[in-house]
């Protein structure tokens, strides 16, 4: 039963991956049918991620699958933070399809495509948070970029295509550090003559006998690959390209959560280099790594004039706060990071699926050319600022104790981190500044003229759909309900935090 449990997270999403396949090119007369078959794969596999999290915390880890895939406290909460915003990007997905057919941007054939890809993109994060070895844990990663380039690109404009290319250019690239790091970390692990291979558990146990000096050569190569993955500075710059370019549920999966499973590899990597080569260098590294990406983001948010790209410079910026938390380290921390992923997996999935709904019934996306959202559109105005406190992290919201915890660990710490959160914290505020500047103008004053036609003149409802607004309210709501308890969360948190901070 275990196996099957294991095995489903990723063959749920595949199968939907083949009925959309098999079936899609069938439906040209009822393109949304299917649609609604994402949001029955999301339940199912948040179902599944539940049940794997309580055999988890009563019964301890489970290796299935020949050894390929490994359930434990961790990888069940990675996926249910996948679940989760699948979920909510999947309830609003099918009045997003419908919006781009009515302009005209979509048909039939790519609302299928559209799910195949999907589905497919859904199955591959999964296998990677479930991968016992890091080598499949790296395909998978692999896996999510080839996919997610095409769904990058699926309203084949030219600014679409170029933001596909920069993204598989970009994190081709960072995946190839993390490769060759891969290489240098099996080649320690056989040193030892234990056998680990790429086994991250089986490393753990191992990492004392590691030679420190081509360790960390590969951790230095694996954070800076898989950093790029998650947007972390200095292999950054794919990232607003692609955001701001993809059909608004993609953003919200990529934002949401395709960033957090390519942290997860930096957390599972930084496991086994604390052990062999002592907390100290990868701290350095990821500390480096936080103050860059925040800096980037407070420097080009300042001027910033699209509300897209803006949402997803502030994904740098939160990457930013899980590497600071993952440096401090400590188990406060590291349940702090965690809660941060899952806080921030829900209100960016709020603020992109929003974005997304204005864009295609404003038929822009400058921030200059959006005004009176309060009076014009007073739903989806309410969502967008409550969603942009939330993502401020004021309370009751997750991110604000999530963001809390990161910053008291890191000024009870050494010296040095309580700089280093000092001058986050600094940063932080001035993020603070410009996204409440950015998004009051938008909220605020008269509203502009808005003929509510999407870009080639096809009219589309300004009205916010009642599964977007679901989606859109859900979000916030468990946010909210998060920041206010964790619940029965709580014990898988604790479980995922001790597996984090040295038991394998």
């Amino acid at each position: 039963m275990t196996t099957l449990l294991a095995v489903l997270p990723v063959a749920v999403p595949a199968t939907g991956a083949l009925v959309h396949a098999v079936a899609g090119h069938r439906r040209a007369a009822a393109p949304l049918g299917l649609p609604w078959l994402g949001v029955a794969s999301a339940a199912t596999s948040l179902v599944v991620a539940v049940v794997l999290a309580a055999r988890v915390i009563s019964g301890g880890s489970a290796v299935s699958v020949g050894g390929l895939l490994r359930v434990d406290a961790l990888s069940t909460f990675m996926l249910i933070v996948i679940a989760a915003v699948a979920l909510l990007a999947a309830i609003a997905t099918p009045a997003h399809l419908a919006a781009e057919i009515a302009a005209g941007r979509a048909s039939g054939r790519t609302t299928a495509r559209y799910g195949v890809l999907a589905q497919l993109f859904l199955a591959a994060m999964a296998t990677a948070v479930l991968a016992a070895d890091l080598g499949v844990l790296w395909v998978a990663i692999e896996a999510t970029t080839i996919v997610t380039a095409f769904l990058v690109g699926l309203r084949r404009t030219r600014a679409a295509v170029e933001a596909a290319w920069k993204y598989v250019v970009i994190c081709s690239a960072g995946i190839a550090l993390a490769l060759l790091g891969l290489v240098l970390l099996n080649y320690a692990g056989q040193q030892t003559g234990a056998g680990a291979g790429l086994d991250w558990a089986a490393l753990v146990v191992a990492a004392p006998e590691l030679d420190p000096g081509v360790t960390r050569l590969a951790v230095v190569l694996l954070i800076v690959g898989f950093g790029a993955k998650a947007g972390l500075a200095p292999l950054h710059a794919w990232l607003p390209d692609a955001h701001s370019q993809a059909p608004a549920p993609v953003s919200a999966l990529m934002s949401g959560v395709l960033l957090s499973v390519a942290f997860y590899a930096i957390l599972r990597t930084k496991v086994i280099a604390d052990i062999a080569i002592g907390p100290a260098f990868t701290r350095m590294l990821l500390i480096a790594a936080a103050l860059t990406s925040l800096g980037v983001a407070a420097s080009l948010l300042l001027a910033q004039r699209d509300y897209k790209r803006m949402l997803a410079y502030s994904s740098i910026e939160h990457m930013g706060l899980l590497a600071l938390g993952a440096a401090v380290g400590g188990p406060a921390a590291t349940a702090a990071v965690l809660l941060h992923v899952l806080g921030h997996g829900l209100v960016k999935s709020v603020l992109f699926l929003g974005a997304g709904h204005l864009l295609q019934t404003s038929g822009t996306s400058r921030i200059d050319e959006v005004r009176g959202l309060a009076t014009d559109r007073p739903v989806l105005a309410g969502c967008l600022g409550v969603g942009v406190l939330a993502l401020l992290g004021m309370p009751p919201f997750s991110l604000f104790a999530s963001e809390l915890g990161i910053a008291r660990a890191g000024f009870s710490g050494s010296a040095a981190l309580a700089v280093a959160t000092a001058a986050a914290l600094v940063l932080v505020v001035v993020i603070a500044a410009a996204l409440i500047n950015h998004t009051s103008r938008m909220l605020l004053g008269e509203p502009a003229e808005q003929p509510g036609s999407a870009p080639g003149g096809d009219t589309v409802t300004r009205t916010l759909p009642r599964s977007t607004t679901a989606a859109l309210l859900g979000g916030l709501l468990a946010a909210a309900t998060l920041g206010v308890t964790t619940g029965p969360l709580s014990v898988l948190l604790d479980a995922a935090t001790h597996t984090l901070t040295g038991t394998p």
